[in-house]
């Protein structure tokens, strides 16, 4: 065990908390065991006390002590992603994880992370630890260890450097504390992985499944308001809101500028930003899955040179499309306060 792991068990085990990388997001992670680190999580995020968190575990095996009833679907899933961005909902053991971590639930959402210092620090823990991201509550999510330093500061005594996150967007998560199973967040893995896994049809939200983290209307949102518009009405939204205001564009799968916005693509600043007057675009190179892993750096670097305004494109509806337009549309969603 290395030094900064062994601060960071230390850390965990007096009831702090720290900032622990995963391969999905950063995460806010506190000893899942102790009520009173659980309401700290809650305290620093400002996030509400009813909304769970996802307990994340070291190895499948742990599924058995934590969970109950019957698992067999839940195995079938973890055999096929786990370690991975795959979270599951199910039947809790209440003698082991307290409400703090749940809302007060029956259920919780469990799941192994992939990267390798996350489950480092688990395993050395010999506990599971209850982290959503690493961010203020409602925010865009921190995806390098810098996002967390600069949203929390220090409140978090310990925030582990594991590089920026492979995927870029949050877990998803299925629901299997019903009869059927359902699709309460898309993530990096698809219904049609997930329900061939299963050996059956993964049905979509019918909103009537317990709580779930990260499915709140307004989430993951910037400070600028974010507009999305088609491909096709992209350029022409940008023209509209340059007008009145400061405007980012994040540009997904290769939008390209015309040539009346004197902007050439190529010509990255510090922040992977190329600018004009009034005008700021964050190029993604590549297909969904650079526009997952780019989503929440690109939202972060143009509100970062005070846009007032991000558009986006949709982006394909297909795969990890649907859990960026996911995002986007919480994004978007009218903000709650």
């Amino acid at each position: 065990m290395n030094d900064e792991v062994a601060r960071a068990v230390q850390l965990l085990l007096a009831g702090d908390v720290i900032g622990l990388p995963t391969e999905t997001v950063y995460g806010l992670a506190a000893d899942a065991t102790q009520p009173q680190a659980v309401r700290r999580v809650f305290a620093i995020k400002g996030r509400p006390v009813g909304h769970p968190l996802i307990l994340h575990l070291a190895e499948q095996s742990w599924l058995q002590q934590y969970c109950v009833g019957d698992l067999s679907r839940a195995q079938r899933l973890a055999d096929a992603f786990w370690p991975g961005p795959l979270t599951l909902i199910l039947p809790k053991n209440a003698a082991l994880v307290p409400d703090e971590v749940t809302g007060g639930l029956p259920t919780v959402a469990v799941r192994v992370p992939a990267h390798p210092l996350a489950r480092e620090v688990i395993f050395a823990l010999g506990r599971p630890v209850a982290a959503p991201s690493a961010n203020r509550f409602g925010a865009v999510s921190p995806t390098t260890r810098n996002h967390v330093v600069v949203d929390l500061g220090d409140q978090v005594p310990l925030v582990l450097e594991g590089g920026p996150c492979q995927i870029g967007i949050e877990s998803t998560i299925v629901d299997l504390s019903r009869e059927r199973a359902y699709l309460m967040r898309p993530g990096a893995i698809s219904a049609a992985q997930l329900s061939a896994a299963l050996g059956e049809p993964v049905q979509k939200n019918d909103g009537l499944g317990p709580k779930a983290p990260g499915t709140l209307e307004s989430h993951y949102a910037p400070h600028a308001r974010v507009l999305l518009v088609s491909a096709q009405e992209l350029w022409s939204a940008v023209r509209s809101e340059k007008r009145s205001g400061h405007v980012g564009v994040l540009a997904l799968s290769g939008d390209v500028p015309p040539p009346e916005f004197g902007l050439e693509v190529g010509a990255l600043n510090a922040r992977g930003l190329v600018q004009s007057e009034r005008l700021a675009v964050y190029a993604v190179p590549g297909g969904m899955d650079d526009a997952a892993h780019e989503l929440y750096a690109g939202l972060r670097a143009l509100d970062e040179v005070g846009c007032s305004v991000i558009i986006s494109p949709l982006p394909e509806l297909d795969g990890i499309g649907l859990a960026v337009l996911d995002r986007l549309e919480r994004a978007a969603a009218p903000r709650t306060a």
